[in-house]
């Protein structure tokens, strides 16, 4: 590659940005163009400095990794996003795909591997970590309908506040975050539970999990 393949990192773990920011910084050709902890500061970042590629926490608070990843690809396409996650989780994988990341890599992955990666998508290709390629694929092509089919069908707002809510935000905080009023996130979160007939808290909670808009870890 004949220039330089600018990276951004999007980590809420300064120790996880770190570790990633060295073995970058190792590869030839390869820059880090920013960071960020979070995201929102991420889109920001990502506006400010159009980097080629993009590292992405899967789980990040507040505005998720794959949420990011579908904001991304609406409005910078030319920026490539690689998701990034510790876990093996089908579910997530497909998430991220339909978000329209072109790689994920487990967070494990070695820096032969991370090179690859990085340099794979920045050619315009797909790269999917060993472990979830050949099984992930077929499912993703295979399967139609349902859930998730749902879930896509929420706009960006509701599954925003449809996040802070199985983070375990209030009516009041989730206001705030937003920058919108009580009355609205109570409307927004009544639509919710009408679109996915779920009809109490715990239920927005369990349905967020199942999807990989939270972890259950959270």
């Amino acid at each position: 590659m004949t220039s330089a393949v600018r990276v951004l990192l999007a980590d809420d773990h300064t120790l996880v940005r770190a570790g990633f920011r060295t073995l970058l910084e190792s590869l030839p050709g390869v820059t880090v163009a920013a960071e960020a902890g979070d995201g929102q500061e991420a889109l920001r970042l990502i506006d400010e400095h159009r980097p080629d590629v993009i590292l992405m926490d899967i789980a990040m608070p507040g505005l998720n990794g794959l949420e990011v990843t579908a904001r991304v690809t609406q409005a910078f396409p030319h920026c490539r996003v690689i998701v990034l996650s510790m876990h093996l989780n089908e579910e997530y994988v497909l998430q991220a795909l339909r978000a329209g990341a072109s790689g994920y890599l487990l967070k494990d992955s070695g820096r032969a591997e991370l090179e690859i990666a990085v340099r794979a998508v920045a050619r315009g290709e797909t790269y999917l970590s060993p472990p979830v390629s050949k099984q992930v694929i077929a499912d993703y092509v295979q399967r139609v309908g349902g859930e998730n089919s749902l879930f896509e069908r929420l706009t960006p707002r509701q599954r925003e506040v449809l996040q802070l809510i199985a983070e375990g935000h209030t009516t009041q905080g989730i206001a705030h975050q937003l920058g919108i009023s009580v009355k609205t996130v109570e409307t927004h979160r009544a639509q919710l539970m009408e679109r996915l007939d779920i009809h109490d808290i715990a239920g927005l909670v369990r349905y967020a999990i199942r999807v990989g808009l939270v972890s259950a870890e959270q």
